[in-house]
């Protein structure tokens, strides 16, 4: 028998033209300079310059920011191949975040900014008392990112290098970790966010122009579900639906039992991870927490809500149709591809060393200056940096679509405690630190439970009966984390309720029911300049028109693909 292993390869020469090349060199040169313009401009001497961007941003950058940070390279693929091997439904992931970006700017925003904190972890500390909370839960966030988001990340945007220009997938992924570390060590948190603007632009109108190419070749929209239904493998296993469409791929709702993403997971479990992801995870809070007021946090998130309407339109449904044919432009599709990677990477490496700065760092030396916790913070992004290309060889050898579904469950079994405390904490002033933390303690053991059992029985190949346990083949992992924030919720309550009342003195300015509505007298420290949360009533109305305005696009469009 013929090998043709070789035959097949198709060296990098071969596969860019000039444009594809130009466009990669443009794309690289552009996000160097805008690293380095933005990294001189950045007050960079100071933990709230580099921390919370001097707390001067804008709603645009913060709103690209923010979409920026979402949209990773895993992610980026995961949209289209799951659009490929299972339709719209996947959409609803980006939607729902419509929501839960509302809840932040509108709910959670001013109650972090009159509380004063840097980091997530703090305003639990804060609002609880105590350290093991805070702890806890800052090891949890940096375990998170290290060992899902930054792995995922890295092995889906260098495993999309190798397959499309045959480059070494180790140096590759070594230059750009090194581009991204280091204007993330020299400009902080400020110049993550500026490039993640240009990653963005660079993102939308580079998928907008591979959309626009895509349906141009099926012949529009109109051919695409017909054609996504005839668009069956050459091979398939016999007896059962593996590798063929699915009958109901264009519908965004799918049955609640049998479907691969039921409507009832997906709107209420969802949920749930929406709200860990868009209002309590540092990556995203953080650039919430930069905006120069609150009114500019409100259009940053209504910014990025707009942008996160788009990728059924421009990742999705072109996922769908590269399952009929090969759209093309690889030079744009590496750009667009980088700057997903990067921009996440960025972001992750920025949140996690004020993770361990601001919460573990200060612990252990509490009398540390301003000099110190920076130094601190640059050499954490280092270390980062250098714990990423340490992966890359183990992502290699380990099996990484297996490696991937783990990782979605790790986050999916880890997340809704975090979730049910934090939404306690915030509406609920008589929640106490004794239920907080049995809650959470609680919600571990069950969701290392049910990631243990997921572990020891994978998902059966096509053709294989499922022998599963029954919590595994009649539980969505979706339905899961409903019952596992209810069950934390359910503890924290129970405990609470058992032990004293919280000292009024400790929820003041803390929750959203004891919020000051006076604007703080100015100061010169981190904590005073963070406490505004006053706003014009002109700009307020706007931002309110807004949001009505999206979440009828939202619901139109829920309706509209249901």
């Amino acid at each position: 028998m013929e090998d043709n292993s070789t035959a097949g390869a198709v060296t990098p020469s071969q596969q860019f033209s000039i444009a594809d090349i130009v466009v990669v060199v443009a794309y690289f040169s552009l996000n160097f300079g805008v690293g380095i313009w933005s990294s001189c401009r950045a007050n960079r001497n100071t933990v709230s310059g580099y921390f919370l961007a001097g707390r001067d941003m804008a709603w645009w950058p913060i709103g690209a920011s923010l979409f920026a940070s979402s949209e990773s390279s895993g992610l980026f693929l995961g949209l289209a191949g799951t659009g490929a091997a299972g339709g719209i439904a996947v959409a609803g992931f980006e939607w729902n975040a419509t929501y839960a970006l509302l809840a932040l700017a509108w709910m959670f925003v001013p109650v972090y900014i009159s509380s004063g904190i840097v980091t997530m972890p703090e305003y639990l500390q804060r609002r609880f008392g105590g350290e093991r909370i805070r702890m806890y839960l800052s090891s949890l966030s940096l375990l998170l990112s290290i060992f899902t988001k930054i792995s995922t990340d890295l092995y889906s945007g260098a495993l999309f290098v190798q397959v499309c220009l045959g480059w070494d997938l180790y140096l590759s992924t070594v230059l750009m970790l090194v581009v991204t570390g280091l204007y993330t060590i020299a400009g902080g948190l400020a110049a993550v966010i500026y490039t993640d603007a240009l990653q963005t632009l660079i993102m939308v109108l580079g998928a907008i122009v591979l959309a626009v190419k895509a349906f141009n070749k099926i012949g529009g929209y109109s051919n695409l579900e017909e054609a996504y239904l005839k668009a069956v493998p050459s091979k398939i296993v016999p007896n059962t639906t593996c590798h063929l469409p699915r009958a109901d791929a264009m519908h965004l709702f799918r049955d609640p039992v049998s479907g691969d993403l039921p409507w009832t997971g997906m709107t209420f479990g969802l949920s749930i991870m929406a709200t860990w992801y868009w209002c309590t995870d540092q990556v995203i809070v953080q650039r919430s927490l930069s905006a120069k007021s609150l009114s500019h946090a409100k259009a940053g998130s209504i910014l990025a809500s707009y942008l996160k309407m788009l990728p059924l339109f421009v990742i999705i449904m072109p996922g769908m149709i590269s399952r009929i044919l090969y759209p093309g432009l690889r030079g744009l599709m590496i750009a667009v591809m980088m700057a997903a990677l990067m921009s996440s990477l960025t972001s992750i490496f920025n949140s996690s060393s004020t993770l361990f700065t601001m919460d573990i760092w200060r612990k252990l030396r509490p009398r540390a200056g301003d000099q110190e916790l920076l130094f601190v913070g640059r050499v954490v992004t280092v270390v980062l940096v250098v714990l990423s290309v340490i992966w890359i060889p183990i992502l290699q050898s380990s099996s990484g679509g297996q490696l991937y579904v783990y990782i979605q469950a790790v986050t999916s079994y880890l997340a809704p405690p975090v979730t049910a405390v934090f939404v306690l904490a915030v509406f609920w002033p008589r929640a106490n630190e004794l239920g907080a933390f049995w809650g959470l303690m609680a919600g571990l053991a069950l969701g290392l439970a049910r990631m243990g059992l997921e572990l020891a029985h994978p998902t059966p190949r096509c053709g294989v009966p499922d022998q599963r346990p029954w919590l595994l083949t009649d539980i969505h992992y979706l339905h899961f984390a409903v019952l596992l924030a209810a069950a934390t919720a359910t503890v924290v309550v129970g405990v609470t309720l058992l032990t004293p009342l919280p000292p009024p003195a400790q929820l003041k300015d803390l929750t959203w029911w004891t919020l000051s509505r006076e604007p703080p007298q100015p100061s010169g420290s981190l904590a005073m300049d963070l406490k505004d949360t006053t706003e014009s009533l002109f700009w307020s109305n706007v931002c309110g028109i807004n949001a009505i305005v999206l979440m009828c696009i939202n619901i139109f469009c829920y309706a509209y693909f249901a």
